[in-house]
């Protein structure tokens, strides 16, 4: 999953992990290469800004006018940052695995570390319009953003799974980042990691609130997702999958489906209450419901067409959706 930076080309988002184990540098560091060419590591808001053209205001955080920044090279870039987009102009594209994605106006993107984006070359810049915040993991340790940061599963959502506001939320996101600019422009003392912290926290608590908006308001799209997913699960079942690869996992039906593991998952539960490892545990179950009955085979033997390595998770999983084992289901009815 990558994430806009720039705004201001056309993108490539490249897949696959980077090399571990590199040196932390207060230069930019090329460190392998990978589909267009050299992977730059971003380790520091100031080598950022540095690309950028801003002048650094606080080693750990930044927040960045687009409009006043120099467009990013073409290459591709692993970055060691979190950080958060708000993009204010429709127009270019992303690159996404073999689909394109149009920004709309006022769409929010992020990103969390390790993960990687590409600037495509040859590709026209335009004066961007928008704004970014980054900050490095040391900013929050210690804060109480720190201990939960993880939560925010929309770090890890796909490109096409961008966050679009209305006017009002847009305003109050931009009141967040003024929030955080009035503190880089302060004097530091004891209380600006905290304040710095807590208005960041804030904004990532707006924004899951307004995921939320977004997925009732897409709910319509949302209930074709879950029929497909139903779908994707009665094909894996009618097939030799679960023998060969075993249980269906929550990232394999996200991708049948296009979407990230962390974009299917939140959906999933706000659709229907359960997680998504939930929901396929209790197909499997009511796929085994049906084939219990087949007395001609045992109930390893069906465990083991389920796609279960050992029986007795089977039969563990089964008392727990049903209240009763295989052997005992078969009894009853």
């Amino acid at each position: 999953m990558y994430t806009d930076y720039g705004f201001s080309y056309h993108y490539y988002w490249l897949e696959g992990p980077v090399a571990n184990g590199l040196a932390e540098t207060c230069n930019i560091v090329a460190i392998k290469e990978y589909g267009m060419g050299e992977i730059v590591k971003i380790s520091s808001v100031a080598q950022y800004n540095t690309l950028r053209g801003v002048p650094p205001k606080h080693p750990l955080v930044a927040v960045i006018d687009q409009s006043k920044a120099q467009p990013m090279p073409a290459r591709s870039f692993n970055f060691g940052l979190y950080a958060v987009g708000l993009k204010e102009l429709n127009h270019g594209q992303l690159r996404y695995g073999r689909r394109h994605y149009d920004y709309q106006e006022g769409s929010l993107v992020f990103v969390a570390p390790g993960q990687m984006l590409g600037v495509q070359p040859g590709a026209e810049p335009f004066a961007p319009k928008g704004w970014t915040l980054l900050f490095h993991p040391d900013l929050i340790v210690g804060t109480p953003l720190g201990r939960h940061v993880q939560d925010y599963s929309f770090f890890s959502y796909a490109v096409n799974e961008a966050l679009h506001l209305s006017d009002k939320e847009r305003s109050i996101v931009l009141d967040c980042f003024s929030k955080i600019e009035y503190e880089l422009d302060q004097h530091f003392d004891k209380h600006s990691k905290g304040l710095i912290a807590a208005n960041i926290e804030l904004l990532l608590n707006y924004c899951t609130r307004f995921y939320d908006r977004q997925f009732i308001t897409r709910d319509q799209a949302n209930k074709g997702i879950l029929e497909r997913f139903e779908q994707v699960l009665e094909v894996y079942f009618s097939s030799d999958k679960p023998q060969n690869e075993g249980l269906p996992s929550v990232a394999y039906c996200a991708e049948a489906l296009h979407l990230s593991p962390n974009y299917f998952g939140d959906l999933v539960k706000k659709e229907t209450g359960r997680s998504a490892q939930d929901y396929i545990q209790s197909k499997v179950i009511d796929v085994a419901k049906e084939r219990v009955f087949d007395l001609n085979k045992s109930v390893s033997e069906i465990a083991y067409e389920l796609g279960f390595k050992y029986p007795q998770h089977f039969t563990r999983l089964f008392k727990q959706k049903a209240g009763v084992t295989p052997n005992d289901y078969r009894s009853l009815n």
